[in-house]
């Protein structure tokens, strides 16, 4: 296996037709608040403007950026966050995920699959999405956060995290897992390990505050250590800002960019953003709608594309 890149220039995004508040993730989400300030038809058009202008954003910083527009039946609350139900890995390797709730499970279309496979190389598909049947869930990049240079998974186990795709992921990765636990303060399970951690190429973004057992937190932070990563440690009242939700992607110049919201670059203290702009560009763009009504933001938006073109 070829040492994968930890950052790529490429990213799929999809534009909502019917964003809003889903009741069904609301449960294991406790980042989803619905206020009903709202109407349906303003949160769908709030969204699509803060995800248009991300969009321009992004471009506008060198990178390329593949929109797939929601099909609007069955309606999908959460088709914004693709990165959810597939991951891609350079040797052209494309996997697909099983959700935790049935509304969701739509997103999986098999015409992005199939537009995937003709605009880039994918040599081998693997599909994980028939363990929905025996209720074992693994969200994708959502539920693990990679560190791809040194072959090692992280992820908190939560009602869409399960040990044993886990264990199939690992070895069919050939990558090393860091298991451990994180819960909110009212002992909740995080939802997804990409709110509470992000991986660059010389920096990790860690909550250690919601890792309870000491063991585990030796675990995950010796881990991160023996990479040669400069732990950045951010606390529980950044992570509610969504702090933990970034993505470090390369543009075309081969500049290293930090990916986040408006509400987390805001909620960082200034060593922390210096820490992060030691080797790369830090680029916030606001998604308020989206984080308050989907529990998730911009790097729950962003599918990494690590395909060779055709």
């Amino acid at each position: 296996m070829n040492k994968e890149s930890q950052c790529t220039d490429t990213v799929l995004m999809v534009r909502p037709a019917n964003f809003g508040f889903n009741d069904q993730t609301a449960h294991s989400n406790s980042f989803q608040h619905d206020d009903q300030l709202l109407s349906i038809e303003q949160i769908q058009r709030q969204a699509t403007q803060e995800f248009n202008l991300l969009v321009d954003k992004l471009v506008g910083h060198g990178l390329k950026v593949v929109v797939v527009d929601d099909s609007p039946n069955p309606v999908k609350p959460d088709a914004i966050f693709p990165n959810n139900w597939f991951s891609t890995h350079s040797e052209g390797i494309l996997i697909t995920y099983p959700l935790f709730t049935p509304n969701r499970r739509t997103e999986r279309r098999e015409d992005i699959i199939a537009f995937i496979e003709n605009k880039y190389k994918v040599k081998q598909r693997y599909s994980f999405e028939g363990f929905e049947e025996e209720g074992l869930i693994l969200e994708s990049t959502g539920s693990m956060v990679l560190d791809r240079e040194n072959q090692i998974v992280y992820a908190c186990i939560s009602p869409r995290t399960d040990p044993a795709l886990l264990d199939r992921f690992a070895l069919l990765r050939k990558y090393d897992k860091v298991v451990f636990k994180a819960t909110d303060p009212h002992n909740k399970p995080v939802y997804h390990t990409n709110v509470i951690m992000a991986i660059g190429r010389h920096e990790v973004v860690l909550c250690t505050e919601c890792i309870q057992d000491e063991l585990e937190k030796k675990s995950i932070c010796d881990s991160i250590r023996a990479t040669g990563k400069n732990r950045i440690e951010i606390s529980w009242a950044q992570v509610l800002k969504f702090a933990g939700n970034m993505l470090q992607v390369i543009n075309g110049a081969g500049d290293l960019i930090w990916l986040m919201s408006t509400s987390a670059y805001v909620s960082l203290d200034e060593d922390k953003k210096l820490a992060l702009q030691k080797h790369a560009r830090i680029l916030h763009s606001p998604i308020p709608t989206i984080e308050k009504y989907g529990g998730g933001s911009v790097r729950c938006m962003i599918a990494e594309l690590f395909l060779a073109q055709n």
